[in-house]
């Protein structure tokens, strides 16, 4: 073990032993509070990451099984241990991946990007909406909204402040900074707007199904935040260009390096076709189909397409270790997750917390709860460690609240998943590939990750809470 590696693993131990030197909370089970113990660990073991995340993950589902935090016999805490891999979000996801690997394999997705540069990129704020389009594009067949910035928009985007002398450092207000914070914004907006273009959305329903008891489809979703998405999104390029305007306004040699681009791909492909096609069968059946079909199996039958065709290949999938390593990560992160109710804890930090808001108004509840969901997230590095280790607790704690809108409140909770991932320079994959790119100063990327994120966040209370709780009545 090197260095790094075991100061990052001394806080999560540390973590561990001091909550297993306090008392047992009032009616609580010793299981329940020694399987939080062990919880709590994990999640700050994620947040510092001295190990990939899917390894903490399998190992916090390891010893929570061998030490017999959850079920009364051996067998019980193997069937716990090993029933994220058996749920069919963790699978969706997965299949998800596969498609955003189609696009990648077939150049589809760097075609979309291309074309819009060229027709669009005539002035700068022209390639702003370029950007945007091409993530709003992308964003409901890609749930790694990582994958999709990093594979996709961010290595077409870091061309095009060259072609204008914008470098990283004293030159990036040029056109670079413009572009790269434009890129990371537009992906936060299209990454709460699909329920298909970030992977903490789907865990986030799969949490909510598990403590409500309810479901909400990809059509639910999208209408649910449509308006708000929508305005932001159109915003966002015009929003960054007056509070971090870049000082070239003019971008014609873009376009022209965009169609040279397109002319060394040659004509569409009939691979390229076929994805695209492919594509839009899942995407309507994922829309209308619901009644009738699962999420899930339409992704799977379509990546069998994929694989049959030739879209991608057999060994393309064996291969895909991003894909891979989310199912770990995702299966033992959903049985972790799930393992806070049966051991009690949710419950009963459902009691306590319900005590403390009761006599308050119910829409501030709704109100305080969005936001300190949404601020918190200062604290993670990961969208997806945040929703594992907060969500479960913010659903435990407002089930028990009388007359509170529980779908409602789901739905505004999963919402902040992606529009969170501005906030700091490590609060997500896209987050980290737009602030490595060196167009961004530290100082500016904090003040605008405030800025934005506190705007983000003022419009979906004010906006997004009066026209979901329409749209749910």
């Amino acid at each position: 073990m090197n260095r790094k590696m075991i100061s990052g693993a001394l806080p999560p131990i540390v973590v561990w032993i001091v909550l297993l030197a306090i008392p047992v909370p009032q009616n609580l089970s010793p299981a329940g509070w020694h399987y939080f113990a062990m919880f709590a660990a994990v999640i700050v073991g994620l947040i510092l990451e001295p190990v990939p995340g899917s390894i903490i993950g399998l190992l916090g589902v390891s010893v929570a099984a061998a030490c017999q935090l959850i079920g009364d016999k051996p067998s019980d805490s193997v069937k716990w241990a090993l029933s994220g891999f058996s749920n069919s979000t963790v699978w969706l996801i997965f299949v998800a991946y596969m498609f955003g690997l189609g696009y990648e394999k077939t150049g589809l997705g760097r075609r979309l990007a291309l074309t819009l540069v060229k027709y669009l990129g005539k002035k700068t704020i022209g390639l702003g909406y370029a950007v945007a389009l091409s993530d709003c594009c992308l964003g409901p067949f890609m749930p790694s909204n990582t994958a999709r910035s990093g594979g996709t928009i961010y290595p077409i985007i870091k061309n095009i402040p060259e072609i204008f002398g914008s470098y990283p450092g004293e030159t990036a207000r040029k056109m670079g900074a413009y572009l790269m914070w434009t890129g990371l914004a537009t992906c936060a907006v299209t990454s709460s707007l699909f329920l298909t273009a970030n992977a903490p959305n789907l865990l986030g329903l799969e949490l909510v199904s598990k403590t409500f008891k309810i479901s909400i489809s990809w059509r639910e979703w999208f209408l649910g935040i449509l308006p708000l998405g929508a305005l932001l999104f159109l915003a966002v390029p015009l929003l960054t260009y007056v509070l971090y305007p870049p000082e070239i306004k003019s971008s014609e040699g873009a376009g022209v390096w965009a169609r040279q681009e397109l002319d060394k791909m040659g004509a569409v492909t009939g691979k390229e076709i076929l994805m695209m096609t492919l594509a839009c069968v899942a995407l309507v059946f994922w829309i209308f189909g619901g009644s009738r079909m699962d999420a899930t199996m339409v992704a799977i039958a379509v990546l069998v397409v994929m694989i049959l065709t030739g879209v991608i290949t057999w060994n393309d999938l064996l291969g895909y270790r991003q894909a891979w390593n989310m199912l770990i990560w995702f299966g033992t992160l959903v049985a972790l997750a799930d393992g806070l109710k049966i051991v009690g804890f949710l419950n009963w930090f459902a009691a306590v917390t319900s005590g403390l808001m009761s006599g308050l108004p119910i829409i501030w509840v709704v109100v305080l709860m969005v936001a300190i969901y949404y601020l918190v997230h200062y604290m993670f590095a990961s969208l997806t460690a945040h929703a594992t280790a907060l969500l479960p607790v913010f659903l435990a704690a407002v089930v028990a609240l009388p007359d509170m809108p529980l779908k409602l409140m789901a739905m505004l909770l999963c919402y902040t998943s992606g529009i969170s991932c501005l906030l700091t320079p490590y609060a997500s994959g896209p987050s980290a590939i737009y602030y490595g790119s060196g167009y961004i100063d530290r100082k500016d990327f904090w003040r605008l990750g405030a800025t934005f994120g506190g705007i983000f966040l003022a419009l979906f209370l004010l906006l997004g809470i009066p026209y979901l709780n329409w749209y749910l009545s």
